[in-house]
């Protein structure tokens, strides 16, 4: 057995250790009641929306990036957060400007940075492609080819849409 010395202390103060309990306990605990910042969870849930969009996998955007998959879902979920120049590799790899990430974006007192491209009344859509629902039923919709069985499913979802409203 090492001696504790030689044990690293990474993170944590002396004072706060306590015989016997483990080094990476009280990191875990430390780190557990953390939330991630809603800026970097946004910028990751854009990275998410842009990616699935293109239909690429976590795992080809992780290796185009020399990352495993893992780390795109942490980068993804915002508990990681996105350096600079990652990001710029990021919105070079998914064919965006950086600014794509940021659209939309909370700022600290509530308000949220308006978007280039869509307007406020027009931010349900980014919230409905940014589903996985979504993203397969728009995916399924724009491959139908006759114009007439595509209203036909409009309707349907709109029927059906109005009956969970009377329920």
């Amino acid at each position: 057995m090492y001696p504790l010395s030689n044990v690293p202390n990474w993170g944590l103060h002396k004072n706060r250790r306590k015989f016997g309990q483990p080094i990476m306990t009280l990191v875990s605990e430390r780190m557990a009641g953390k939330k991630p910042n809603p800026v970097d969870q946004h910028v990751g849930s854009r990275v998410r929306l842009r990616r699935m969009l293109l239909g690429m996998s976590q795992e080809r955007l992780g290796e185009s990036m020399g990352l495993t998959f893992q780390q795109v879902q942490k980068y993804e979920k915002g508990v990681n957060r996105i350096g600079a120049s990652r990001l710029f590799q990021i919105s070079e790899i998914l064919d965006v400007p950086v600014q794509f990430f940021f659209e939309e974006a909370p700022h600290s007192d509530g308000r949220k940075t308006p978007g280039m491209a869509e307007a406020d009344s027009e931010a349900f859509i980014l919230e409905f492609l940014n589903s996985r629902e979504g993203l397969e039923l728009n995916r399924a919709f724009v491959k139908i080819a006759d114009s007439k069985v595509r209203k036909s499913v409009v309707d349907l979802v709109r029927a059906l849409s109005a009956s969970s409203d009377n329920a």
